[in-house]
């Protein structure tokens, strides 16, 4: 386990909220029966500050608002929270996306984390314009992050000329301060060397500790190549209750609303992305709606009907608790966690789970006095 504390995200579903599973993501339409106005996401961000989340992650794609719009009016209702803005390469020049991020950084305090998406549909890369395949869609992505990561820190013009990008004498008037960490994700192989050198976090989704384990040591191996070093993320989604038996109650119940027909449409959809992460996921369930807890606590069902992470760690919150800590021992830092409805839900966890986790000193709430420490097996053997 890390010897920092743990941080923990909550996620801003700027598509719609819903207290059933929302269908739809990676390339194809999805919206909640609660709509994402701004009222509603200043609530949502409300509640991720007052339970002590360190930021939200906004999304990016057709099926939802855009991020950087959306967390620009955020942001001045909000104290302390960070924004992990996500954020697609080809899309926007790496030079004005530089001085996005670094005029975010100012107005901001300082509260800006990006997400870069690199983005596996076709379909929807095409809408936006983008006609690379998706080998040339990793080089693209490493080529723009060189790009901001020499804006962001030098006092000299910068050109460069790559294959897919090219800049001539680009220059901040004022740089970031501090530089935006960069959160990157991706299982196919072309996206270790992009993480490995341009990478602070590198994310993954919700698998078995084993599968987990597997892509944290790859890539370590490559940062190391690189000479560099990366922390890491977990994105999971979370159902949290007093007990186990009311948790596993609520999986049942958002299982049972899923539409007739809607996880037949939804990974017809999944199956055309070129995502091997989301190849993973739905290998996870392969379209069935038995056997779904494919760990302990670990469970498949959210997959079912939405693209991307698709699982959900299910329990009473000691239960749940104690596996975050198992992924914390592989060396995740980082908790990037949704729930249904996520206003609901952040404070299930909030007031659930993360008690737990301060009085076992691996996490404290940002605003309030940390809590006593209780020593268990898991954080003895962290010492």
């Amino acid at each position: 386990m890390s010897k920092q504390a743990l941080s923990f995200h909550w996620f801003l579903p700027t598509y719609g909220d819903s207290r059933g599973l929302v269908a739809g993501g990676h390339g194809s339409f999805m919206s909640g029966d609660r709509p994402a106005t701004l009222r509603y996401l200043n609530q949502l961000t409300a509640a991720a500050e007052d339970n002590g989340f360190t930021g939200v992650l906004t999304p990016t794609g057709a099926w939802c608002e855009d991020a950087w719009l959306t967390t620009a009016m955020l942001v001045q209702t909000s104290e302390t929270l960070k924004f992990l803005v996500a954020l697609r390469p080809g899309l926007v020049s790496p030079t004005l996306a530089a001085q996005m991020a670094a005029t975010f950084q100012r107005h901001s305090g300082g509260r800006l984390l990006l997400n870069v998406v690199t983005g596996g549909e076709p379909k929807e890369q095409q809408a936006y314009g983008d006609f690379l395949d998706k080998e040339q869609r990793y080089a693209r992505t490493g080529e723009f992050l060189h790009i901001v990561r020499e804006l962001w820190q030098s006092t000299e013009p910068v050109t460069f000329t790559g294959e897919h990008l090219r800049v001539n004498e680009a220059l901040l008037s004022a740089r970031p301060d501090p530089v935006p960490p960069v959160f990157f994700g991706g299982s196919s192989g072309p996206a270790g060397p992009v993480a490995a050198r341009y990478a602070d976090t590198y994310l993954t989704w919700g698998e078995p500790l084993d599968a987990v384990a597997k892509k944290l040591d790859w890539i370590r191996g490559l940062a190391a190549l690189e000479g560099r070093s990366v922390d890491f993320g977990l994105r999971v989604h979370v159902i949290t209750r007093d007990t186990a038996a009311e948790a596993w109650a609520e999986a049942d119940r958002l299982l049972s609303g899923i539409a007739p027909g809607e996880i037949e449409r939804v990974q017809a959809s999944l199956a055309r992305s070129e995502s091997e992460g989301q190849r993973r996921m739905a290998s996870l369930h392969n379209g069935r709606t038995d056997n779904l807890e494919i760990a302990p606590n670990l469970w498949a069902g959210v997959g079912l009907v939405r693209g991307g992470a698709g699982t959900a760690l299910v329990g009473s919150h000691a239960e749940v608790a104690e596996r975050l800590l198992e992924y914390a021992a592989l060396g995740i830092d980082h908790f990037i966690l949704s729930g249904y409805p996520h206003l609901e839900e952040a404070y299930w966890f909030g007031e659930g789970v993360l008690p737990i986790l301060e009085r076992q000193g691996v996490w404290r709430h940002p605003s309030r006095p940390a809590a006593p420490r209780v020593v268990t097996p898991f954080t003895a053997a962290a010492q």
